[in-house]
C-alpha cells in the first residue's frame, strides 16, 4: 500500500484524531440494531490505545442537515463502545469549541473521547462554507487516521480537508487498509471467472459502476428494483414496478455492450409480484416472458431465477454482490435476498459483499463469517471499483 498506515505513525503519548464510521441503525428506543461498523473499528482503536495514545474519535450519524438534533446524537455509540472496550468513553458536547477542547486537554494516555456528530455542522458536508471548521477539528490532534471507508468517497471536511492539514502524519486505519486490499484486485486483476451481482432500487445510483465493471467482469446478475429498467428496455411489460424511464436507452446500451464483450447477462426468469407493498399483500409468481400485468409490482426474484443464478455462480472464482434482490425489508418479499446471502457464503469463490442492504441481510442471518470480505461501504465500494481510488484515501500521506 502506497499510503501511510497505523504502523508508520509514532503514536506514543500523541493525540490521535481518527475518523470512524459509526453511522449505525438506531431504533426508536435509542438502541443500536446493528453494531457491525463499530465492531469493525475495534482493531484500530485497540492498537492505538495499546501504544499509549489519547484517541479522539469523530463520526457522523444520519442526516441532521447541519443542525444539532438530539435524535442523531452519537450517545448510543459512546455507550456501546464503552462496553466493548471495557472502559469509559465520554461523549464530547460538540465536535469543536471550547467545551470540547477542555475534554481533550483532560485526556490521559490510553483514554478515548468520542466527539459529537460532525454533521451537526453544515461545514462537514460543505467544507467551502466554513474552512475554519476543518482547522478546528485538526487542532484537536497531533496525527490523523482514517478508518471510515464508508465515507471516504465524499470530499467532506473530516475525510478530505482535515488529513491535508497533517502532512506526513495522515494514515489509513486497519479497516480502511483491509477494504483497499480486498477491493483493489477487483480493479486491477480479479481471479476469473469474475461475476457481479447488482440489485437495489435504482439503476441511476449504480450506472457508473456498471459501466466500469463491464471492462472487468465475465458475468452480470441483475435483481432488485433496478432490474425493471432493463426489462423495460427489452420491451417486457413491468406493470407498476419501479423504473428509471429516462435510463431505458442507457440500459439497452449496457445490455448491447455486454453482448459485444461476451459478458453473460443473467436476468430473472420469474418474478414475485404483489398487488401492493405491504405484509398482507396478495402475491403470485409470473414468468418473465409473460411480463407483469398492470396494477401489479415486481417485489422479488422467483425460485426459478434463484436456481438459475446459483447453478452458474458455482463456477465463479470471484463474486462481488451489491444490493438486495427485492424489497427485503418486508419478510414475504425477502426470499431472494436471504437465499442469496445464505448460498453465496457456501461457494468456494472469493466472495465480497458491499452495500448497506446486502450487509444487513447477511448480518441478520449471521453468515458474515462465511464471506471473504464484508465491505463497510456500499457507495464507497462501488466508486472504488469504478475509479480505483477515493478522495478520502487520496488525501492521506504517502509513505
Amino acid at each position: 500500500m502506497k499510503k501511510m498506515t497505523l504502523y508508520d505513525l509514532d503514536l506514543k503519548n500523541k493525540r490521535v484524531l481518527m475518523r470512524v464510521d459509526f453511522n449505525v441503525p438506531i431504533d426508536d428506543a435509542g438502541q443500536i440494531t446493528d453494531a457491525t461498523r463499530i465492531e469493525q473499528s475495534l482493531p484500530s482503536i485497540q492498537y492505538i490505545l495499546n501504544q499509549g495514545a489519547r484517541l479522539i474519535l469523530m463520526s457522523h450519524l444520519g442526516r441532521p442537515k447541519g443542525k444539532n438534533n438530539p435524535k442523531y446524537s452519537l450517545k448510543p455509540c459512546a455507550t456501546l463502545l464503552s462496553k466493548l472496550l471495557n472502559q469509559d468513553v465520554p461523549l464530547a458536547p460538540d465536535c469543536i469549541g471550547d467545551a470540547t477542547q477542555m475534554h481533550v486537554d483532560a485526556m490521559k494516555p490510553g483514554s478515548v473521547l468520542l466527539l459529537e456528530n460532525l454533521r451537526f455542522h453544515a461545514a462537514e458536508e460543505k467544507p467551502e462554507e466554513d474552512p475554519n471548521f476543518a482547522t478546528s477539528l485538526a487542532n484537536l490532534g497531533e496525527c490523523y487516521v482514517n478508518d471510515a471507508f464508508g465515507t471516504s468517497h465524499r470530499k467532506h471536511s473530516s475525510t478530505y480537508v482535515v488529513p491535508s492539514l497533517f502532512p506526513k502524519k495522515a494514515a489509513a486505519g486497519f479497516l480502511l487498509e483491509k477494504e483497499i486490499s480486498f477491493l483493489s484486485p477487483l480493479v486491477m486483476n480479479p481471479k476469473r471467472p469474475f461475476a457481479a451481482i447488482l440489485g437495489g432500487a435504482k439503476i441511476s445510483t449504480k450506472l457508473g459502476a456498471i459501466k466500469s465493471l463491464l471492462g472487468k467482469i465475465d458475468a452480470l446478475y441483475l435483481g432488485g428494483g433496478m432490474v425493471f429498467t432493463f426489462l423495460k428496455a427489452k420491451k417486457i411489460p413491468i406493470g407498476n414496478s419501479l423504473c428509471d424511464h429516462d435510463l431505458e436507452e442507457e440500459a439497452a446500451h449496457i445490455l448491447k455492450a455486454c453482448e459485444e464483450k461476451a459478458i453473460n447477462v443473467h436476468l430473472p426468469k420469474d418474478i414475485l409480484i404483489a398487488n401492493n407493498i405491504s405484509e398482507d399483500a396478495e402475491t403470485r409468481l409470473v414468468n418473465i416472458k409473460d411480463g407483469i400485468p398492470d396494477g401489479w409490482t415486481g417485489v422479488d426474484i422467483g425460485p426459478e431465477t434463484i436456481e438459475d443464478y446459483f447453478k452458474s455462480l458455482e463456477s465463479a472464482a470471484t463474486i462481488f454482490w451489491n444490493g438486495p434482490m427485492g424489497i427485503f425489508e418486508i419478510p414475504i418479499f425477502a426470499n431472494g435476498t436471504n437465499t442469496l446471502a445464505l448460498q453465496l457464503g457456501k461457494l468456494s469463490a472469493t466472495t465480497i459483499a458491499g452495500g448497506g442492504e446486502s450487509v444487513a441481510a447477511i448480518n441478520k442471518l449471521g453468515v458474515g463469517k462465511n464471506y471473504s470480505h464484508i465491505s463497510t461501504g456500499g457507495g464507497a465500494s462501488l466508486e472504488f471499483i469504478e475509479f480505483g481510488h477515493l478522495p478520502g484515501i487520496d488525501a492521506l500521506s504517502n509513505r
